[in-house]
């Protein structure tokens, strides 16, 4: 089978489940420990609220293994409520960075993230096209200064907050989606809160719905369902 993969970076699945009557848990942490060994990250997060119960970020650079470790939590009994696919990105404002920084944005690496940052959030947005706040019409120059400002809100909560910001334009309905790792869900409120504050959100942002819940081993997480 012909891999289907970026020039660079890596693919993205958000999946948010809800146990159907065939759930099998072992099946559920096969497929997780399968994708594993072929190479994908997968996190594994206990949802909070109605929207979902269980959720799986998963990173792989081939599409085809999204599509594989889809295809198996699926047959494991979990049906797929609610899905967001992404690319991991360099910003057309971030050129230039050291090639440090440039590697960790498209080449993220979470599998030790949950250890101690537990608490988890995702959200999609774009940027608006309204006549009293169309981004796609400002000069380049100053949808720059606006960013810069953004991120300077956003590293004043370094060591709280990681913050993974993946591309979805052209393949899914947002054109972005931040997931955010924090010490403590204070910490996710506070964050949103502060950024949104910044002319480049307050003026130009826009939202989708919010999921929130808690980074787990699968095991820990599945087990969850039946509690």
């Amino acid at each position: 089978m012909t891999e289907v993969r970026p020039s660079e970076g890596l693919g993205v699945v958000h999946l948010f489940c809800k146990p159907n009557a065939a759930f099998d848990r072992n099946a559920a942490i096969a497929a997780v420990e399968a994708a594993v060994a072929g190479d994908a990250q997968v996190v594994t997060i206990s949802m909070l609220g109605h929207k979902a119960d269980v959720a799986f970020m998963a990173l792989h650079p081939d599409w085809w293994a999204l599509r594989r470790f889809q295809s198996a939590i699926q047959a494991a009994g979990l049906d797929v409520v609610d899905s967001f696919v992404s690319l991991t990105e360099i910003s057309e404002y971030a050129a230039g960075v050291p090639e440090e920084m440039r590697n960790m944005r498209l080449y993220p690496e979470l599998a030790e993230v949950g250890d101690d940052k537990p608490a988890w959030c995702f959200y999609p947005m774009s940027k608006k096209r309204r006549p009293e706040g169309n981004w796609f019409t400002l000069p380049f120059d100053d949808r720059k200064n606006l960013m810069y400002e953004h991120g300077a809100s956003g590293r004043k909560f370094k060591g709280r907050i990681l913050q993974v910001i993946t591309g979805s334009t052209g393949v899914d309905d947002w054109e972005w989606g931040v997931t955010l790792f924090g010490q403590h869900p204070d910490d996710l409120k506070e964050v949103v809160y502060t950024m949104r504050f910044d002319e480049a959100s307050a003026i130009y942002a826009e939202f989708g719905a919010f999921y929130t819940g808690i980074v787990a081993e699968p095991g820990v997480a599945l087990d969850a369902l039946a509690a």
